[in-house]
């Protein structure tokens, strides 16, 4: 029996269901998902093995309009990934073009068909993805339009694992025949910490308003692990970091309310993923402006 590995990467537009998708397959949560789009910023692999297969899968930042250098720095990261990956995994959310197929108008907007030129020459699936959201007589113009890609269509459901099957079977038609890239086990090749700062800052972005989440960084001070094995205990510290002193106040909240949940619902998260207690402590600082600041963005890793 054959074993195809390779790099897969997962673009598409912000809020596709690519962050939803890899975790589904991984069969843990090791990046952030949230309704909200932009919530990825960097490219983290997850591991997918089976017995024929292995697919290291490049979560990217979504295809967006860059007005920032943050902005510009997470549409970067998912532009080199097309370069860099043996195969490309477009995620298109089904609702939006079935809707304009169902009012008449164009299915693919402006930016579904950017987002097609970036990716047509590439060796290609495309995942039509929240099918289980819309009415099938409008899933077939939709197939249809996405057809001038010239690559395989598979619907899916990255919530419900509808259809996931068939579509890393496309992926094993994609990838070269060669041995596994890393052991079995593997799920990912990010670091502890780093999963840890993307569970505290989904926990961020499921909690505020509209404002806040993109206004904000997770930074992992301190993550003591010296009494994982004898107290089955990890200590983590984590800078919450905002643009303005409003921001500050909204994560606090009234008697440090808003803070305090966020730190529990991170810790019950951050405690299954590293299967132990954890000790967590938050604290919220203000860096100007630090969206638009070379030194911060590199301090930070997005830059």
């Amino acid at each position: 029996m054959s074993f195809h590995a390779g790099t897969v990467a997962l673009i598409g537009r912000p809020n596709a269901g690519k962050s939803t998708l890899l975790n589904a397959l991984v069969g843990a949560r090791i990046t952030a998902v949230s309704r909200r789009p932009q919530t990825t910023r960097t490219r983290i692999a997850g591991i997918y093995t089976t017995e024929r297969l292995q697919a290291v899968l490049w979560d990217t930042p979504g295809l967006h309009e860059a007005f920032t250098p943050l902005n510009a720095f997470m549409v970067g990261e998912a532009e080199k990934a097309l370069a860099e990956v043996d195969a490309v995994c477009w995620l298109v959310d089904a609702e939006p073009p079935a809707r304009a197929a169902a009012a008449g108008k164009d299915v693919l907007d402006p930016s579904l068909l950017q987002v097609m030129d970036k990716v047509r020459d590439r060796p290609l699936v495309i995942a039509l993805n929240k099918v289980d959201l819309v009415d099938k007589q409008w899933l077939l113009p939709v197939i249809a339009a996405l057809g001038e890609a010239g690559a395989p269509i598979v619907p899916i459901s990255a919530n419900k694992r509808d259809g996931l099957d068939a579509l890393t079977a496309e992926w094993e038609k994609l990838l070269p025949e060669q041995p596994a890239l890393y052991p079995p086990e593997h799920v990912t090749d990010a670091l502890e910490r780093q999963i840890c700062a993307e569970l505290i800052r989904e926990r961020v972005f499921e909690n505020t308003s509209q404002e806040v989440p993109y206004a904000t960084a997770v930074e992992i001070e301190r993550f003591d692990e010296s009494a994982r094995d004898t107290e089955q205990i990890v200590r983590i510290h984590a800078r919450i970091i905002v643009e303005k002193p409003s921001q500050k106040a909204i994560l606090i909240g009234k008697g440090g309310a808003m803070i305090k949940r966020i730190g529990t619902q991170a810790r019950h998260a951050i405690a299954e993923l590293l299967d132990c207690r954890v000790r967590l402590d938050l604290f919220v600082v203000v860096e100007k402006d630090w969206t638009t600041s070379p030194r911060v963005l590199k301090g930070l890793g997005y830059a």
